[in-house]
């Protein structure tokens, strides 16, 4: 069950007594050359789940655990990914770490490259039907075992009373826990970059320009 950070409360911090609770944090990324409209929403982003964490922090409990999506290193050697895969996530991840989280690997580091390979191969373009549909099949039951390990390592790492932050794509398929609560972290600037991605598609398909 996820919950809308403002809707919580200080005095509403025992409800959760007990409770362990998961941070969700949406990864964005940003392109190499972003427009300067992008790049203003995408610092608005990051500044706001900054801002966001601090308030949960504040009223349900300080992070005791950091989860990054497609990394499978714990401790330093994890930050050090994490912050390789994006910096802004990897800076709020040692900040947390710096004030006494731990960082755990939360994906095994071979079912991460096989499932990139198999999407680099689908991103080929097959002409084959048989050969596309295996490729599709190895794709999906790699995926399937890559978020399943993800909620696996979470579920033994993530302690009774304790939060975790977890950076992921919003189009995860991590199945939680049945008693791990989980807070989506969703500043306003998510739903800017959202409607300005999908108007850069609708320019490109009306054949304008598209930048980022």
């Amino acid at each position: 069950m996820s919950s809308e950070l403002g809707r919580i409360e200080k005095p509403e911090a025992q409800q959760f007594k007990g409770q362990r609770k998961i941070y969700l944090v949406p990864l964005v990324f940003s392109p190499p050359k972003p427009s300067q409209e992008f790049a203003n929403m995408y610092e608005r982003y990051w500044t706001g789940v900054r801002e966001h964490l601090l308030k949960l922090e504040g009223s349900i409990g300080s992070v005791d655990r950091v989860y990054h999506e497609a990394v499978g290193l714990a401790g330093e050697d994890g930050l050090v990914e994490a912050d390789r895969l994006n910096e802004k996530s990897g800076s709020i991840a040692r900040s947390k770490i710096e004030a006494g989280a731990t960082f755990e690997a939360v994906e095994d580091e071979e079912l991460v490259t096989e499932t990139f390979d198999w999407q680099r191969c689908l991103m080929v373009g097959l002409e084959n039907r048989k050969v596309a549909d295996m490729v599709w099949g190895y794709y999906n039951e790699s995926v399937r075992k890559r978020y399943e390990t993800m909620a696996k390592r979470i579920d033994d790492s993530l302690k009774t009373e304790e939060a975790g932050l977890l950076f992921i794509s919003e189009d995860h398929r991590v199945q939680f826990p049945s008693d791990i609560r989980v807070f989506y972290v969703a500043p306003p600037a998510l739903d800017e970059i959202h409607r300005w991605t999908r108007d850069q598609r609708n320019r490109s398909a009306d054949g304008g320009t598209e930048g980022a």
